[in-house]
Order: structure tokens, then sequence, then C-alpha cells
């Protein structure tokens, strides 16, 4: 009989999603033990495989990964009325669920700079469709970090996902 044995590290969702203060100690207590943090932020609408191959080449860059999800008053600021398509905590938690994200903040203001001076990460990564300006970068590398652009997978978006099912739907509902 084969019997499962559950690690007692193992980590709910709820505990992986941290407000901006505690999650600040947390990575002053990670960066004591040498830990190699790394950095990246994002709407994350619409969780696609584009969004999940990007955060697992981000936790490839150090030792253990945090996600910054803008606000829904953020992301409607900055892509629209009709976006978030999902709220806040639903991101969060569905974040919070990959393996490869240890921690989750959810963040208010236009970009995450502030939220970045306040974890002092060691890798900031972000697509490379943001190579133009990276939010961050300059206290990042104030601080001995290093910013790391990632590839993007072709054709995937969520804005090219929300093309795709308007196109398939229309104004009809889906069957299921």
């Amino acid at each position: 009989m084969l019997s499962v044995v559950k690690s007692q590290h193992m980590r709910t969702m709820e505990s992986k999603i941290l407000p901006r203060a505690a999650l600040a100690a947390e990575c002053a207590r990670l960066r004591q033990t040498g830990k190699k943090i790394v950095f990246t932020n994002g709407s994350f609408d619409l969780l696609h495989d584009g969004h999940v191959t990007y955060l697992q080449f981000a936790r490839e860059q150090g030792d253990l990964l945090i996600v910054g999800v803008n606000s829904d008053a953020s992301v409607r600021r900055y892509k629209g009325p009709q976006r978030p398509i999902l709220e806040q905590a639903h991101r969060a938690r569905m974040l919070a669920a990959l393996e490869m994200v240890d921690y989750v903040c959810i963040f208010d203001e236009d970009e995450p700079r502030d939220l970045i001076a306040a974890l002092l990460p060691d890798v900031l990564v972000k697509a490379e469709d943001w190579a133009h300006y990276v939010s961050g970068r300059d206290v990042v590398e104030a601080h001995g970090g290093k910013v790391v652009l990632a590839k993007m997978v072709a054709g995937l978006s969520t804005s090219e996902v929300i093309r795709r099912v308007v196109a398939a739907y229309g104004n009809d509902r889906p069957t299921t």
C-alpha cells in the first residue's frame, strides 16, 4: 500500500499571500539565510500557459519567487474599465497555487517600484516586451541586484485569449 506523507513545510495558498510589510520582513529574514530572492509582477488576468512559462523562467533565476499582482484598481487604470476579468483575490490565489511561486503580494500603485524597494529582491524579472522600461530597475541595481528579461510565448497573452473568446462566441453564451 502506498502512503502519502505531507511535508510539515507544505503551505496553503493563503499562507503564500502576504501584505507588503509582512513580506518585507520575510525577505529580510530570507536574505540573512543567503537565499537569492526573485521578483516579478503583472496583472496575471486569465492565467494561461504564457504566464506559467514566464513564472517558471523567473523561478529558475533564484531560490524563491515573489509575484507582485496589480490590484483591480491598478489594472483598470492601465488596461481600461473592462479589466481585470478576474478579481485580485482570485488572481492572487491562482498564482499562490502554483508550485514555482513562493509568495504573492497585491499592490495598488500603477508601478511596482515601491513594493520592489520594500522587498529588495536580488533579481527582477520582466517580459522582454518591457525592455524599454523596467520599473524598479534602479532600486534593484543600486543594491547589487540584476534585471533579467524573459522571452514571451508567441501568440499567448490575456488580450489574445479575450479576442479568441469574443471571436468564437460574440454575444452568444458558451454551452458549458
